[in-house]
């Protein structure tokens, strides 16, 4: 039977907005996460069959195959092609399914699944307030509209809306998004993080240069008592900027490889793909896909939340790995073990395969067996990966 090894996963750490990673182009910053994962393997680039990494906003700096423009500022040959993926939030945990689908096929063998955004450089939702031929439009068609109304791109009012849906109290989410400092905080200073961040150099602001290695969102200070004295972003709502995920600069991948591949290679393996799957829903709630995508992927795996060691699921917004608890009847003590996108930041395409990484070496840390990852993503979907530490 046809498997799909990782072999390889890293990261850079997070930058925030504007903040240490500002000065990095997003296919330079892409091209150091590629250079690191041919390095840790050992492979010869010119056996990579593809490259597939995800993106949202597709424009500006990142417009035009940012994944081909990655390669093209890498030490890959000009041989390997590349291509760019958007599933919004998901774009590159789709990447590293795209990938993985295409070894178990026995189409390729060797396939680099990655992710990049720089949130400074080509800001959120730039691409969607472009004009369009005469005058300014929208990519939600009159049709879409009609059939889903109040639908919108406001992920925020979609977190409020699950928020408000399972009862999640202003409390319990201002609880959650402290308990993911203090993880990120904890697992820095515990060098959890050490193995799969690629440092990059940075410029500091007195010229010198230094090699950004931690993930700058955490608030190595941060306080219950700090985090709710943060005013709600609507009145009558109960999320915060604090409860919200960061604004940030990063890159991500994973290496993908078939049996053929693991030969060719001559690595061992670190991780099985065990389950891929993607999932709809109502777009205009939107953000609680990941609840029933992880349900239908557990009965198609044959598993129980019970099997599973260890759960990413992107905190976006506290509210949704809350209810994706509550409704999954899952152990919190399993979820996001080091942090999630509250604490490190989420860096849009780049945060599928972020995750990912963080999965496997966790799985590794702890000498624990299966891992799930998912996440919520613009236009109600939601992809599922469960994996085995190997």
């Amino acid at each position: 039977m046809a498997e799909a090894y990782i072999v390889a996963a890293a990261r850079t750490a997070g930058g925030r907005r504007g903040g240490r990673l500002k000065d990095w182009h997003p296919a330079d910053l892409a091209a150091q996460v590629l250079d690191s994962l041919v390095a840790r393997t050992g492979a010869d680039p010119k056996l990579i069959d593809d490259v597939i990494m995800g993106c949202v906003t597709q424009g500006g700096q990142q417009a035009n195959n940012i994944a081909r423009n990655a390669v093209l500022a890498s030490s890959l040959p000009e041989s390997v092609p590349a291509t760019s993926v958007d599933r919004q939030c998901g774009s590159s945990q789709q990447a590293l399914q795209f990938a993985a689908q295409a070894v178990l096929s026995g189409t390729q063998d060797i396939i680099i699944a990655a992710g990049v955004e720089s949130m400074t450089r080509v800001p959120m939702g730039m691409t969607s307030k472009l004009p369009y031929d005469a005058g300014l439009g929208t990519s939600m068609s009159p049709n879409m509209k009609a059939r889903y109304p109040g639908v919108s791109f406001s992920q925020f009012a979609g977190a409020e809306m699950v928020a408000k849906k399972y009862d999640l109290s202003k409390d319990e989410l201002d609880a959650y998004a402290y308990e993911s400092h203090r993880r990120g905080a904890a697992a820095t200073q515990a060098g959890s993080f050490t193995r799969e961040i690629v440092p990059v150099a940075v410029t500091t602001e007195d010229g010198a240069t230094e090699q950004h290695h931690v993930d700058e969102g955490i608030r190595f200070d941060a306080s219950l008592d700090g985090i709710k004295g943060v005013k709600l972003l609507v009145d009558g709502g109960r999320l915060t900027a604090a409860t919200s995920s960061q604004i940030c600069d990063g890159a991500s991948g994973v290496m993908v490889v078939s049996e053929r591949g693991l030969k060719a290679l001559g690595v061992e393996p670190i991780a099985r793909v065990h389950h891929v799957s993607v999932f709809g829903e109502d777009p205009v709630i939107m953000l609680e896909a990941p609840i029933n995508a992880t349900r239908r992927a557990l009965e198609r795996a044959g598993m129980k939340i019970e099997d599973i060691d260890l759960y990413e699921v992107n905190e976006a917004f506290a509210s949704i790995p809350t209810a994706w608890l509550k409704e999954l009847n899952a152990d919190p003590a399993k979820l996001n073990i080091h942090g999630g996108a509250i604490a490190l930041g989420h860096p849009l395409g780049a945060s599928g395969t972020k995750l990912m990484t963080t999965l496997v070496h966790a799985l590794h840390t702890h000498g624990k067996r299966y891992g799930l990852q998912t996440m919520c993503e613009g236009g109600g979907l939601a992809n599922v990966t469960i994996i085995e530490r190997l």
